[in-house]
């Protein structure tokens, strides 16, 4: 912890914050080794580090993270809580653990504290790289200590985009200075002038007086100069620069702008409003990566001379042997793309946070529509729930991908649920973290970029697997 804030030069590359556990530790530290800025994704990691602990932790290395936690006694409380030497068998589920809410309980905010505190420690250890979290802004709920307990383990940098991060630069000076934060939570259906707020106090934390942290450098993730603009000058606190990312990136994408249009395969349509104006982004004089189908030298190159600070890549990292992805899925998708039959669908109501997702297109995954529609729908993991307001004032919680019943029990609309996938669960199968269910394990999704047809040329002459420094290495060789 070495005080407020850290001044270095920023990375050229920097490493895409993709799914949940995709971006692990142990990407993030191969591409920060490199030089580049590895990121961890934050997305459900209480999840998992609950799993990996459950699966009996077979590196050591969660334990050795938890081990150096400031605050040991919270460290152990976890483990006790779901730590299985030798790990589960193969027949038992995952247990649970409390979902997000509004009222998080010590045990909960301990945990998320702990799971980003370990993600970005692994992260940094054996090299003096830089390392960043990235959070959507959609996932509001375990914001605040999600980014406390990256703080505690020096994370360089925070990314942020799935909405309009605007409060965020304040948090992150706060919770550096040891002051605490609240922070306003969007729920449906609140009446006028009547707010829902989450408060996380470090000394309360610390039960005492918290040290001063690092404040890392925020990077918001933006489709438009408009919001861009909005950001930078209307923020809680310092933005430090923008990831530019385009609808060709994995993941969640921005809706286009005006009336949803789709095409022919179903998938939205884009044109040139929704085509970013980098000569505006350019004026505001902060640094800016572009994103979305960059991972060529010559994109790289066409980057710098468009006054860009360098790119992020996501695709490319996401099917190296060191992210998170079952290595079955990487080696299915890798032959695809050598057969030319890889293809993403940008899916506009998979997602139940209403923004197009992009889906890769695997038999025995949520893409098909056969797997879909035999899985039980069931929300357990709650991550991407919309708090609405009750009729007696309290807030509840729903999600388009939960039970029908339930959902418009819940006051939810019909239309809402058409096509929505569990992300949640799917994400966490796409790890090898699926949760046991009585008709097997949770089906995988997979989100990838549209680069993902093109990942053959990655992978050295001879082999059928790449790593994380051969994606380096192609994107800092000549242009062509």
């Amino acid at each position: 912890m070495t005080g407020v804030f850290k001044f270095m030069p920023h990375p050229v590359i920097i490493q895409g914050g993709m799914g949940a556990a995709v971006s692990n530790w142990e990407l993030a530290r191969a591409v920060s080794r490199q030089g580049a800025l590895g990121v961890v994704s934050g997305t459900a990691l209480t999840s998992v580090l609950v799993r990996r602990l459950q699966v009996g932790d077979p590196s050591g290395e969660v334990r050795r993270a938890l081990a150096a936690f400031p605050l040991p006694a919270m460290a152990e409380r976890v483990l006790a809580a779901y730590f299985i030497p030798g790990g589960k068998a193969a027949s038992v589920p995952f247990a649970t653990h409390p979902m997000p809410s509004l009222q998080p309980g010590l045990a909960l905010t301990e945990l998320t504290v702990v799971a980003n505190f370990a993600e970005v420690f692994l992260a940094k250890s054996g090299h003096i790289g830089v390392v960043g979290l990235n959070l959507l802004e959609k996932i509001q709920l375990p914001t605040l200590p999600s980014l406390y307990g990256a703080m505690l383990a020096d994370v360089d940098y925070v990314l942020m985009g799935a909405g309009i991060p605007r409060a965020i630069p304040g948090f992150l000076d706060q919770l550096a200075a040891g002051e605490p934060a609240e922070q306003k939570i969007e729920v449906e259906g609140a009446l006028p002038g009547e707010e829902f707020t989450l408060r996380f106090d470090p000394a309360a934390f610390w039960g005492g007086p918290p040290p001063q942290l690092q404040r890392p450098h925020f990077l918001a993730i933006v489709s438009s100069a408009t919001l861009a603009l909005t950001l930078a000058r209307k923020s809680s606190g310092r933005v430090d620069g923008f990831i530019v990312e385009g609808e060709l990136a994995g993941g969640h994408n921005a809706p286009p702008r005006g009336p949803l249009q789709l095409d022919a395969r179903g998938e939205p349509v884009y044109g040139p409003r929704d085509t970013p104006d980098l000569a505006k982004i350019r004026e505001l004089g902060l640094p800016f990566w572009l994103a979305g189908s960059q991972a060529r030298p010559d994109k790289l190159a066409e980057a710098l001379r468009l006054g860009a600070a360098g790119i992020q890549v996501g695709t490319a990292f996401a099917f190296c042997d060191e992210s998170g992805i079952s290595p079955e899925l990487k080696r299915r998708m890798i032959q695809a793309s050598r057969d030319g039959t890889a293809h993403v669908f940008t899916d506009p109501v998979a997602s139940p946070t209403g923004f197009p997702f992009k889906v890769a297109e695997l038999s025995g995954t949520l893409s098909e529509a056969a797997t879909y529609a035999a899985r039980e729908k069931i929300c357990d993991l709650g991550y991407l729930r919309q708090a609405y307001r009750k009729p007696d004032g309290s807030v509840g919680y729903r999600c388009g991908g939960e039970p029908l019943e339930s959902y418009l029990r819940k006051g939810g609309v019909l239309a809402d649920t058409i096509g929505r996938k569990c992300l949640c669960n799917g994400l966490m199968a796409t790890v090898d973290l699926g949760q046991l269910r009585a008709g097997g394990v949770e089906p995988a999704i997979v989100t990838a970029g549209n680069e993902v047809t093109d990942l053959a040329r990655l992978v050295p002459a001879g082999e059928n697997h790449y790593r994380a420094e051969d994606v380096l290495r192609y994107l800092r060789g000549p242009a062509a």
